[in-house]
């Protein structure tokens, strides 16, 4: 279930699906790069104004799934269009900022995003734009990610499942709205 929070603003209502913290893993293969299993953990934040606020951070995933190191780290701003047109401002420490377009599919939670702009620093590796696909798919946040260089054409390049996660606010949110639950909890269920 998508929860619209009631101080979210009106513009951002078709975007709530991403709203919340998220959790899980992923692969990661680009030619030049390790290729690997990672970790990631996703927040879509708001503050009552009319951008969704997005922090990313990976990191590479062992054999049995610890972290091991670091892998990268995004941050950004998301807004929507009356048109469902999408926006993305986002800057990653690899020295990297991204503009990013995209549209919100129509009847179902699925963004499609481009690069329209990109700027790298000196120390940063090369890398001339991507396309990604973020997709709501039975209550989890699944994203494909594609990548271009000079040397090498636009492929993909990362893909994670994530989970929501449930805060302890949330929880003790649950836990208050108890009272209508039957005192065996199975005939709830009925």
């Amino acid at each position: 279930m998508i929860a619209i929070p009631s101080d979210l603003h009106p513009d951002l209502v078709p975007l709530a699906f991403l709203l919340g913290n998220w959790a899980g893993a992923g692969v990661s293969d680009f030619p030049g790069a390790e290729k690997c299993n990672f970790g990631q953990e996703v927040t879509f934040s708001h503050d009552g104004r009319d951008f969704l606020e997005y922090v990313s951070h990976t990191w590479v995933l062992d054999e049995e799934g610890k972290q091991v190191r670091p892998l990268e780290t995004e941050s950004g701003y998301w807004r929507i269009d009356k048109d469902r047109k999408v926006e993305v401002v986002m800057s990653r420490d690899q020295g990297v900022i991204e503009i990013w377009y995209g549209e919100l599919a129509d009847q179902k939670p699925q963004i499609d995003l481009v690069t329209d702009a990109v700027a790298r620093t000196a120390a940063s590796g090369p890398y001339s734009g991507g396309k990604r696909l973020y997709g709501y798919v039975n209550s989890d946040l699944m994203w494909v990610g594609e990548k271009a260089t000079p040397e090498v054409e636009l492929r993909p390049y990362m893909s994670a499942h994530l989970k929501k996660v449930v805060t302890p606010e949330e929880v003790a949110e649950m836990a208050r709205n108890l009272e209508d639950m039957p005192d065996d909890g199975i005939a709830f269920f009925k």
